[in-house]
């Protein structure tokens, strides 16, 4: 039992009620379990990069090529045959390739937030899924950035987009919704890779160091001479691999002042970004007298659904390999817990922003907005808003009970829900504006065509190719971070399994 702290200003009898009403101290899961080491945690993480890929990364891999394979056809036939291979006509200009933009525009809001923003509140539960999410985040980008350009048509031209005045010194886009996209996203996308790459330095130099112990070492084990060659060849190629990546890293005291300076101004500078992008993506929407997209709703709504969406991908992706890798110990319920809870929150916000549209359709006496929301959820897309509905107000609800947050193939399910639910939420908000506008004798139904198909499940294959590259070859987890927040980092020592320090208060 802690003793209690007394105050000989203070009358005995209010000492003796204050020690009785003394709260209890709440113990707080470790964030890293089973009591595990320093040296432990090193090998775990650096062994997923340095044994030979299993089997079911091959499988994978494999799998993800072939579906990639559907982006590549689909955009040679894009760009062989034009625009209207896309189920693309008036009314509805905007399709599966905006949808499918901001779609994973959002799927990548979380990394910045776990990496960022997380790491400005000083939250130590991203240490174990900020790497990943922030590749996650990268790789989204890519994915997104291929559909706004192709939509514009001739893709040769593409250059127009960059603020390139010509001889009259006439900007030919400049004016374009999509030339904020491109600042916004190659803005984002740029500071993503440097956030990303600067905090896997330590850890490349890490990696860069072992290889040089083995090499130095000579003994490499193997069923024949052949594979201790191959071994020993894996070792020089990681020793020059990670030695170039690392940049001269050396673990020194003034490498580690520099990089926690330059780790902190990324954070600083990328926290804001979090917020612009996907406002920013939000106005090519805004901006337009259509009903059920002239709102000013849009921005943080557009957010939260956008951190929404990440999260449930970072569920989606790190349950798996927590499974896979053994990670039990570094990825802990707490961590799953936390996520969840996120989750939770963010879709209650978008719950009430879907509830909020009406009332503000209804509040503005507005013929035309009561039409365009009331059509949403009674019109002919009525399917897609009922499953948008489910998916993201339904769902994420579940997590307020702790005993679905411990069922981790139950959260994986639902993580899987969520994203399914945001992609329709951009369906919806995108196709059942333009589909009902101003002019009944103009109305129309939108219906994909199986380039629209290949060309958006083949990005899930691109995603995945990338994902599993990083996995292969980069380390999945910040080693440092991980030891920074575990109780023998602590200055003042460090107690029981548990976590929780030895010293009595």
């Amino acid at each position: 039992m802690a003793s209690q702290t007394t105050d000989a200003s203070i009358d005995p009898g209010k000492q003796a009620l204050l020690d009785k009403v003394a709260p209890a101290h709440l113990e707080e899961q470790a964030l890293v379990t089973n009591n595990r080491d320093f040296n432990w945690v090193t090998d775990k993480i650096c062994k997923i990069v340095e044994t030979n890929a299993p089997n079911w990364w091959w499988v994978c891999f494999i799998v993800a090529l072939a579906t990639a394979s559907f982006t590549l056809m689909g955009l040679i036939w894009l760009v062989s045959t034009g625009v209207g291979v896309w189920g693309l006509a008036n009314p509805i200009n905007w399709g599966w390739a905006i949808v499918n933009f901001v779609f994973w525009i959002g799927i990548g809001h979380a990394g910045t937030l776990i990496s960022a923003i997380l790491c400005l509140l000083k939250q130590g539960w991203r240490t174990s899924i900020n790497r990943a999410a922030e590749a996650m985040t990268i790789f989204a980008v890519v994915c997104a950035g291929i559909f706004p350009l192709f939509h514009v048509g001739r893709v040769w031209f593409a250059w127009w987009l960059f603020p390139l005045p010509n001889a009259n010194l006439i900007w030919p886009q400049f004016r374009s919704p999509l030339e904020w996209d491109v600042f916004a996203v190659s803005t984002y996308g740029t500071v993503s890779v440097l956030f990303w790459y600067m905090g896997m330095i330590p850890d490349l130099g890490v990696l860069r160091d072992r290889a040089v112990q083995r090499l130095k070492a000579g003994v490499y084990e193997g069923s024949s001479q052949l594979r201790e060659s191959m071994a020993q060849a894996a070792d020089v190629f990681r020793k020059y691999f990670y030695g170039v990546l690392a940049m001269g890293w050396r673990n020194a005291g003034n490498h580690w002042r520099n990089y926690e300076m330059a780790y902190l101004l990324l954070a600083g500078l990328s926290t804001p970004l979090v917020l612009s992008v996907h406002t920013i993506v939000s106005f090519d929407f805004a901006v337009a007298v259509l009903p059920g997209w002239h709102t000013t709703i849009f921005p943080p709504y557009f957010v939260a659904g956008a951190i929404f969406s990440g999260f449930g991908m970072v569920l989606t992706l790190m349950l798996p390999l927590r499974a896979l890798y053994g990670l039990h110990d570094l990825i802990t319920q707490r961590h799953i817990d936390n996520m969840c809870k996120i989750c939770l929150g963010t879709g209650s916000i978008v719950g009430y922003a879907y509830i909020m549209e009406f009332f503000i359709a209804w509040y503005g006496a507005n013929p035309y907005e009561s039409f365009a929301f009331i059509n949403r959820a009674f019109g002919q897309y009525s399917w897609a808003y009922y499953i948008m509905f489910s998916c993201n107000v339904f769902t994420p609800q579940l997590f307020w009970f702790s005993s679905v947050r411990k069922n981790a193939a139950l959260v994986w399910i639902m993580s899987i829900l969520i994203n399914v639910g945001m992609w329709f939420e951009r369906f919806v908000i995108t196709v059942t504006s333009l589909a009902n506008d101003f002019l009944p004798s103009s109305w129309g139904y939108y219906a994909p065509t199986i380039v629209d198909v290949f060309t958006f499940f083949g990005t899930f294959g691109l995603f995945s190719t990338l994902f599993l590259l990083f996995l292969r070859f980069l380390p999945l987890m910040p080693i440092g971070e991980i030891k920074f927040v575990m109780p023998e980092a602590d200055p003042h020592g460090h107690g029981d399994t548990n976590g929780k320090d030895a010293t009595n208060d």
